[in-house]
């Protein structure tokens, strides 16, 4: 699978589809680019889909430094101009959404629409961020493994752990969680649980914005989601039922509906 080195890092991505334009992709912490597959699956009939691994993650380079909020940003940003396919659509869930939020402020040249999912403009709540870091202390010592029933706990639907459908889907996603790479994982999360706000600065996106919040969404709850829709002109909220942080991968066909119409109204 191809790779490219842009900001002084190597990273993985995947490419499904043609199309004259690119949506491009940016997954959430812990997992990789497959968690969009049943977008890119939808959307490749039309588009030409990119989604790439961060840095730490999946098949991309995992250095000791550089997992700060700005860092992530701007690799999204070099990647979208290495690609040479702006303006995009882009589609960013969870830090793939605090990702998409400084571009939508900062680099609107580089974007058609802008979709951001089970995400959040502020900054990591007080007791939330003293808990995670005790984690990530943990997971120093310990490892990832006992941690993987409590985050597939916030990623995916309460229903989900009950439907024999999905068993296959959860070993894989739990899987992945459990081989991420501990140092980097560790470094990451400090990268996102430190991050700034920028609430007060996203009145400022002008670019066609789709917000998706699970409505279980515990880690970003809908809410947040709320307060972005509000600030940004020309947005629009969905609120996917029975779903929880990973909203794409527990309603497929609704986050799938929702992202055809939205880009082809902006084509």
């Amino acid at each position: 699978m191809p790779e490219i080195e842009i900001n002084g890092v190597r990273l993985h991505y995947v490419e499904q589809g043609t199309g004259p334009e690119v949506v491009v992709f940016s997954h959430s912490y812990l997992l990789d680019w497959s968690h969009f597959k049943p977008q890119m699956h939808a959307l490749s009939e039309r588009y030409r889909c990119i989604a790439f691994d961060h840095r730490g993650h999946g098949g991309s380079e995992k250095p000791k430094d550089g997992y700060d909020m700005e860092t992530l940003y701007a690799d999204a940003v070099a990647f979208i101009e290495a690609m040479d396919s702006a303006p995009v659509h882009f589609v960013g869930l969870s830090t793939g959404g605090f990702i998409g939020l400084r571009l939508g402020f900062r680099r609107p040249d580089l974007l058609r629409t802008l979709t951001l999912m089970d995400t959040s403009a502020e900054v990591e709540p007080a007791l939330k961020k003293f808990q995670y870091k005790m984690m990530l202390a943990m997971v120093g010592v310990i490892g990832t493994r006992p941690f993987a029933g409590y985050i597939m706990s916030l990623f995916f639907s309460k229903s989900s752990p009950s439907d024999p459908s999905r068993q296959t889907e959860l070993a894989r996603f739990r899987k992945l969680m459990v081989e991420n790479d501990k140092h980097a994982i560790i470094r990451f999360g400090h990268g996102i649980f430190d991050r700034t706000g920028v609430l007060d600065s996203v009145g400022q996106i002008t670019v066609p914005t789709l917000v998706i919040a699970g409505e279980q969404d515990t880690s970003q709850p809908p809410a947040r989601a709320q307060q972005i829709t509000d600030r940004i002109p020309n947005s629009k909220l969905l609120i996917v039922p029975n779903a929880a942080h990973i909203s794409n991968v527990d309603d497929p066909a609704t986050v799938n509906a929702a992202l055809e119409k939205h880009l082809a109204r902006h084509e």
